[in-house]
């Protein structure tokens, strides 16, 4: 499966169920996904093995101009805008000047769009590069992600380096002191013959654990929604989806179940 990626720096605005009207950044690729996590259930299919030649990241000023020129338009026309976020084909973050884009994003939403939000939605992969952590933390959602309670179903799923710990995770989650959201989907199947299945009682007692610790503003629960890399998964039902969000709710959290 080649997977479903953004073909523009700048893509939409879109209408989105979480956002409102959101105009989208992608920061990679795009011909290629590029990230730091190879997640079985993820849209964009597989990472690629390319060579480094072949990766063209666009740059600050791609963006930056991208970025005003279709703010310029949207005001001009007298379009609505809820959020500019970060998202695309792969982890925003891994691009090397991700923190001056975020500088040059808040200046821009600020001059043309006061209103509107700055959203990011990120794989946590990289929040130990204290650079990338601080310019998240100026941005005012931030929508990380939170798959598994063990490092076992972590790295089944989310298939990142295995130097990568959950607990490690959790732990810079934490220093947003609630200021984000978790995003976490639910899934079960077979990959490369071994079972993965982030909704058992093991798994479940341990993510709400980590959650309780992380205390976000809300966390998003959501099934897979269009078709996976790997195949053999199941989506899960939101009558079982709603039965996870009721054991967050009684951790005193918000909790949104998509599907």
């Amino acid at each position: 499966m080649s997977g479903f990626l953004f073909n523009e720096i700048v893509f939409g605005p879109i209408k989105s169920r979480r956002l409102g009207v959101s105009l989208g950044i992608n920061l990679l690729p795009t011909k290629h996904k590029v990230c730091n996590f190879n997640c079985i259930y993820c849209e964009c299919g597989w990472n690629k093995d390319i060579e480094s030649a072949d990766i063209k990241l666009p740059s600050r000023n791609d963006v930056k101009i991208a970025l005003e020129n279709r703010l310029i338009e949207m005001k001009e026309k007298g379009n609505l805008l809820d959020s500019i976020t970060f998202a695309g084909n792969g982890e925003p973050s891994v691009h090397p000047d991700f923190s001056l884009i975020v500088d040059d994003v808040i200046l821009l939403r600020n001059k043309y769009y006061k209103t509107a939000k700055t959203t990011l939605l990120s794989n946590a992969g990289l929040l130990s590069d204290n650079a990338v952590l601080n310019s998240i933390k100026r941005l005012d959602n931030n929508i990380l992600k939170l798959d598994a309670g063990t490092d076992k179903m972590f790295h089944l799923i989310n298939r990142c380096s295995e130097n990568i710990k959950i607990k490690d995770i959790v732990e810079n989650l934490k220093k947003f002191k609630g200021k984000l959201i978790i995003q976490t989907l639910f899934i079960r199947g077979i990959y490369k013959n071994e079972k993965v299945d982030n909704t058992s009682e093991e798994e479940l007692i341990n993510w709400l654990g980590y959650i309780s610790e992380i205390k976000p503003e809300y966390v998003m629960i959501y099934p897979i929604d269009r078709a996976t890399p790997a195949e053999n998964l199941e989506k899960i039902s939101r009558v079982e989806l709603e039965k996870i969000a009721k054991r967050v709710n009684l951790l005193g959290i918000e909790t949104k179940v998509y599907d």
